[in-house]
């Protein structure tokens, strides 16, 4: 596997991405509903062009795997193809985040548990919840902020 900072967002990139997305997000997401899905899955091929920095693995075969979008100094997004999580792929993307963009924050939905322990075993903690998310939909999320003791 390995980490690559995104310079050319080419549109066969933002489908391979969007594909992993959407594999990840039915994997560990079960609080959205089949609409939710298609509303946020439509809007990836903005967001992946948008974000400031896009992040993502490779497979030896150089598919992507999971990808991070940063944006100044948080983690907006981060999402690991279901075939390889657990393999260490989001701990390499937030390290490599940590490192070289100085990521130290990150929002996360509140009934994600697993993402939301992802998180606070890789060092960050919860400071301040919210009743929706950045779009205003009924989705509680944490704003988490990496604790420097670790």
């Amino acid at each position: 596997m390995k980490i690559i900072p995104v310079t050319k967002r080419t549109p066969q990139l933002i489908k391979q991405l969007t594909v992993v997305w959407e594999n990840a997000v039915r994997n560990t997401h079960s609080f959205l509903t089949e609409t939710d899905i298609q509303y946020f899955k439509n809007s990836m091929p903005d967001i992946l062009t948008q974000i400031p920095n896009l992040i993502i693995a490779v497979n030896e075969q150089q598919l992507p795997i999971g990808f991070m979008g940063i944006d100044g100094s948080e983690i907006a997004m981060l999402f690991i193809d279901q075939k390889y999580r657990g393999q260490g792929v989001g701990k390499r993307l937030i390290q490599f985040g940590i490192k070289n963009y100085q990521a130290d924050r990150l929002t996360v939905n509140e009934q994600n548990p697993q993402a939301v322990g992802f998180y606070e075993h890789i060092g960050f903690v919860a400071y301040q919840r919210h009743e929706t998310d950045d779009q205003g939909k009924p989705f509680p999320v944490l704003k988490m902020k990496l604790n420097i003791r670790n």
